[in-house]
């Protein structure tokens, strides 16, 4: 964190002038008084300014920002993140070429950079907040391919009497499938085995 030390001839003084070379306001700071004023012998010899050491608060929002870029740098990926926020949501959106990098396989890569994500960003902020990320409206898409996958395997549970256990998912992903099929009164979903290898069944009730 950047901090800068200042003399002044008040306390209000000394941290003006670190505002003033941080660039910073008073609330993006912390304040430490390192010395106080003192007036001199007959108010003229011997007096001390005020000394103040002005330090940078952490942005949360930079810092998650410098982290998702510099990963993404690291894999060869040139993107551009846009970020916007709401009250209990951050939510980070890759812009570019060669996404498919940060997707990763159904979206693996981005499932973990967005746990990442989370740690980063809620060890630096006041506030927990959660942080979603997104590439290209990457989730939105497998959102719809897994919710025909859903309809089509609870039809070929119908039609053969067999269980049908798909491929291993994030929570996620299987959030989508169950909720998908929780009013088909013909089926049921449930999940088997441990993370990361966690599959989702569809059977006949």
């Amino acid at each position: 964190m950047k901090s800068v030390e200042k003399q002044g001839k008040t306390i209000e003084d000394a941290i003006q002038l670190a505002l003033e070379e941080l660039g910073a306001t008073l609330d993006q700071v912390e304040t430490e008084v390192l010395e106080e004023p003192s007036k001199g012998f007959l108010g003229i010899l011997g007096g001390r300014p005020a000394r103040v050491r002005v330090t940078l608060k952490p942005d949360p929002l930079r810092i998650l920002h410098d982290f998702l870029l510099g990963v993404c740098q690291r894999m060869g990926s040139d993107v551009e993140l846009e970020i916007s926020t709401s009250e209990e949501t951050i939510k980070v959106d890759f812009k570019g070429d060669n996404l498919g990098l940060i997707i990763g396989k159904h979206g693996q890569t981005l499932d973990s950079l967005q746990y990442l994500a989370n740690v980063v960003y809620n060890r630096n902020a006041e506030n927990r907040q959660r942080v979603v990320l997104d590439a290209g409206g990457y989730w939105a898409r497998r959102e719809e391919t897994l919710l025909r996958l859903a309809k089509r395997l609870a039809e070929k549970a119908k039609r053969t009497g067999r269980r049908i256990m798909l491929e291993p998912m994030s929570a996620h992903e299987r959030r989508i499938i169950h909720t998908a099929l929780q009013h088909d009164k013909q089926i049921v979903t449930y999940s088997e085995g441990d993370e990361p290898y966690r599959k989702v069944i569809i059977a006949l009730k």
